[in-house]
C-alpha cells in the first residue's frame, strides 16, 4: 500500500521538487481498504504546502498526520473518518485557515471539540456528514471553534462565504461602514 502512495505522491508533484511543492492534490489517488495515511515522511517532505487534498480515499483514520506547519487548506472530504480529529491538532497545523470534512462519518460535536485548538481555523466544511443533523448544530460549533467564520461555507448569520478574498475583503468593509453608522 505504501508503494500506491509513493506514486501518487510522485505523480501528483510533477516532477517539481518537493522543497518548492505548495499544494498537492491525491483526490481518489489511492484505495485504501484499511483506511490509513501513509507514512507521514512521505508528504513532511513537502515543507512549503499549503494546499493539501486527500479526498475520496477511504480514510477513516488520521492517526500519523505529518506535520506541515504551512498548511494552510486541508481537504479531506469523501472519506470514512468519524473520530480521531485531535491528530490534526497534534500534527501541529498551526496555519490551517480551511478545513473540509465533508460527507464523512463526523456524528457527535464531541468529536469536532479539538478543532477548538486549530487557532487559525477559519472555515470547516461538514457538509453531510451526520453530525450536521444534531439539535443546534451550528450554534454549537460557532460557540465552540472561537475563530471559525464560516460553516458549511456560510457565517454565524447564514450569509453565503465569499467566493474570492477579494468578495470577502469588499464585504468586511461593507459590514465596517455600517457599524460606523
Amino acid at each position: 500500500m505504501e508503494e500506491a502512495w509513493e506514486r501518487a505522491v510522485e505523480a501528483a508533484r510533477g516532477g517539481e521538487a518537493s522543497g518548492s511543492v505548495r499544494s498537492l492534490t491525491l483526490d481518489g489517488a489511492v484505495k485504501c481498504p484499511q483506511g490509513r495515511l501513509p507514512a507521514a515522511s512521505l508528504l513532511q517532505q513537502f515543507s512549503q504546502l499549503r494546499l493539501l487534498s486527500i479526498a475520496n480515499v477511504g480514510l477513516s483514520s488520521l492517526s500519523g498526520f505529518p506535520t506541515l506547519p504551512r498548511l494552510e487548506q486541508l481537504i479531506l472530504s469523501d472519506n470514512r473518518i468519524s473520530s480521531g480529529l485531535d491528530s490534526l491538532v497534534s500534527a501541529g497545523l498551526v496555519s490551517l485557515l480551511e478545513l473540509d470534512l465533508s460527507n464523512n462519518k463526523i456524528h457527535s460535536l464531541d468529536d469536532l471539540l479539538p478543532l477548538s485548538k486549530l487557532r487559525k481555523l477559519v472555515s470547516l466544511d461538514l457538509y453531510e456528514c451526520p453530525v450536521t443533523r444534531v439539535h443546534g448544530y451550528r450554534s454549537e460549533v460557532f460557540a465552540s471553534i472561537k475563530s471559525l467564520k464560516y460553516l458549511d461555507k456560510l457565517d454565524a448569520k447564514d450569509n453565503e462565504r465569499p467566493e474570492s478574498d477579494e468578495e470577502e475583503e469588499e464585504e468586511e468593509e461593507e459590514d465596517e461602514e455600517e457599524e460606523e453608522k
